[in-house]
């Protein structure tokens, strides 16, 4: 299987991730009412990512997910 082949969400997750965080960073910049919303949802898309990230023993995988968990945990502190 080739470095970019995946058998779970992987390639798409990371994309999702990366979205969910511009999105939370621009409602958080705009002191919006629903930032704390977006924050909780965008610590469950990080999660989910880190969780499909983890099935690989590719080294960008493994950094994917350590990043991922570390934002779904300042996320969650932010949706509290």
């Amino acid at each position: 299987m080739a470095a970019l082949e995946s058998m779970n969400d992987c390639p798409k997750c990371c994309m999702q991730c990366v979205d969910a965080c511009l999105s939370t960073i621009k409602l958080l910049i705009a002191d919006s009412p629903f930032a704390s919303k977006q924050a909780a949802l965008c610590a469950e898309i990080c999660e989910w990512c880190a969780e499909q990230c983890q099935q690989h023993d590719h080294e960008h995988c493994k950094k994917c997910a350590e990043s991922c968990l570390a934002c779904a945990e300042e996320c969650r502190k932010l949706a509290a």
